[in-house]
């Protein structure tokens, strides 16, 4: 302790040495203003080598010490010097005191008297901070106190060689005595923390207890009622949830809750090597373990719940990826599917009847839509590769409120595939719509396509060929013309109105290589039969060198086609 205490006070001081440390404290307690004033000098000297680092006993004396020289200079009135002592009186209490001031706030009295600076000091402070402001006789009287607590406390000790270079480390005693409080207090929130812990254990025990009575340890998945009243038990986990939820999910993921014992399993009846829901590409929790666990998580239902469940699902399962063991990942999967579904905004059940759907909201953790961090779960979902990773991604993407664009979605879904190597369930027809990024897999199509190359005649349904001949009379229409009708895949939506693939900019591209021009006089009488023939006959071919020849009377009609048109 004591080769600490002489490190730590081991530092770089402002001054050039003790001597002229002693003549600048000579001269700030002496009483003539000359040698103040030089006194107050050489401290501004120190105080810009120090910068932010000068000590809080040695400003205070300067702030105090300058009170009092232009108090004797007649210069200011008595309001002015109560203003200029008081600034000096706040500004020493609160940076004397500020050191002991720890995590919990206490008095300025009872840090001032831990110091031994008189009560009446305090009292002055806080008349100048919140009342009205005391007499000027009263504020020098304090200046001439402070200024005797001062030297006593620093100047005197440092003059006498005691390890204390700065009034801001009070003693080391005080700092071991503030580290022990700290780890003090650490102590108390762990030992808090190890209660809380041992409480959510048994809450959870006791809940699987009364399970396991209710279903009287039956194996029927029918004698497995999840509305069995257990409201006590059910009422003090919903108590302990408001202040450790963080804790009882971390409880609920262990080994023994959520996540099954091959025990449990059996207990309950689940029999995963028969099953026909076990599947690691599409995680499905077992009915009767599912229903076991529905009134907890009905009762802590909530958006908050929910959403710090997910987060630690995801988090579980991608602490879990690099096992071996399959067993606590897939359950975690699959709890996250089954929150997933519940959210779900798919639609489809339109014709289901009261009772069915009665039937098929009784198994679920929640009803109504919640509001989740749909971008925070789908980077959690990414960070998890696994080979449930596939189903899980495509369920987030599904259920987004904005969801992404497609084309996004779909090389998401691709690229996780891929790295999550997962087997596709069908391979004939999904491995054929795969892209190709090996030379394994371009071998793989090569065989498959000589296998069924010949073997599989070509099919077309009746809308591919309704399609065709659609097109067919379409090109015979059109045959002849300078409009033809395109078969490439263009995408249309990248051109403007009136605008097609390989146009020039210039207005004359639109211009045909053979036309015939006709004025208004030369056009056919029956043109004139009707307003809307006129329009457009009109319309059709009467461009000239000239421009368009109309008449009045063509205006005319042309203006009465288009009202009626």
């Amino acid at each position: 302790m004591k080769k600490k205490v002489s490190e730590k006070n081991r530092h770089v001081v402002a001054w050039l040495n003790k001597a002229e440390w002693d003549q600048v404290r000579e001269y700030l307690y002496s009483k003539d203003s000359t040698l103040q004033k030089n006194a107050l000098n050489r401290i501004s000297a120190w105080k810009a080598r120090y910068a932010n680092s000068t000590p809080v006993a040695m400003d205070c004396t300067a702030d105090l010490v300058r009170c009092q020289v232009l108090d004797r200079s007649k210069k200011l009135d008595s309001h002015e010097l109560v203003l200029l002592y008081g600034t000096a009186l706040v500004r020493f209490t609160n940076l004397i005191t500020e050191r002991q001031q720890g995590k919990m706030s206490r008095s300025l009295r009872r840090l001032a008297g831990n110091l031994n600076i008189p009560e009446w000091i305090v009292n002055i402070r806080h008349e100048v901070t919140h009342r009205k402001l005391p007499a000027l006789k009263m504020c020098r009287k304090a200046c001439e106190v402070i200024l005797e607590w001062l030297q006593q406390e620093y100047w005197s000790r440092q003059l006498g060689g005691v390890p204390n270079g700065d009034l801001d480390a009070q003693s080391d005693g005080e700092d071991a005595e503030m580290d022990m409080k700290q780890q003090e207090d650490k102590l108390i929130a762990r030992q808090k923390e190890m209660e809380a812990y041992k409480n959510a254990r048994e809450l959870l025990i006791s809940y699987e207890k009364e399970q396991y009575d209710a279903c009287g340890g039956v194996r029927e998945e029918k004698r497995l009622d999840p509305l069995v009243d257990m409201s006590w038990i059910l009422g003090e986990i919903k108590h302990f949830s408001v202040e450790f939820a963080d804790l009882l999910i971390e409880v609920l993921l262990e080994d023994g809750f959520l996540v099954p014992t091959a025990e449990q399993l059996s207990s309950l009846g689940c029999d995963t090597s028969e099953s026909d829901w076990f599947c690691p590409t599409r995680p499905k929790l077992p009915p009767t373990f599912l229903r076991f666990w529905l009134p907890l998580l009905k009762t802590l239902n909530s958006p908050t719940f929910i959403h710090l469940f997910l987060e630690r699902l995801f988090a579980e399962l991608k602490l879990h990826t690099c096992e071996q063991s399959k067993h606590r990942m897939y359950y975690t999967s699959g709890w996250i599917s089954e929150v997933m579904l519940c959210n779900s905004n798919k639609n489809d059940y339109h014709f289901e009847t009261k009772t069915q759907r009665k039937a098929r909201l009784k198994d679920r953790i929640f009803v109504n839509r919640i509001q989740l961090m749909w971008q925070q779960l789908l980077s959690a979902c990414l960070d998890a590769p696994c080979a449930s990773t596939p189903y899980l991604l495509q369920l987030v993407l599904e259920d987004m409120e904005h969801p992404l664009p497609l084309e996004t979605q779909q090389r998401l879904m691709q690229l996780c595939s891929i790295y999550t190597q997962t087997e596709p369930s069908d391979p004939d027809t999904e491995q054929e719509k795969r892209p190709i990024y090996t030379l394994e897999s371009l071998h793989e199509k090569l065989q498959r396509s000589k296998r069924h190359g010949h073997s599989e005649p070509l099919k077309r349904t009746a809308e591919d060929n309704k399609w065709s001949d659609a097109e067919v009379e379409k090109a015979k229409v059109l045959r002849g013309s300078s409009w033809q009708v395109c078969f490439d895949k263009v995408l249309w939506k990248n051109f403007p109105l009136g605008k097609v693939p390989g146009q020039s900019d210039e207005p004359s591209c639109l211009m045909l290589d053979n036309y015939s021009t006709m004025t208004v006089s030369d056009q056919p009488a029956e043109m004139e039969s009707s307003t809307a023939q006129n329009v457009s006959g009109l319309s059709a071919s009467t461009r000239t060198a000239e421009g368009f020849l109309w008449s009045h009377s063509d205006l005319s009609k042309l203006k009465t086609g288009l009202q009626l048109f």
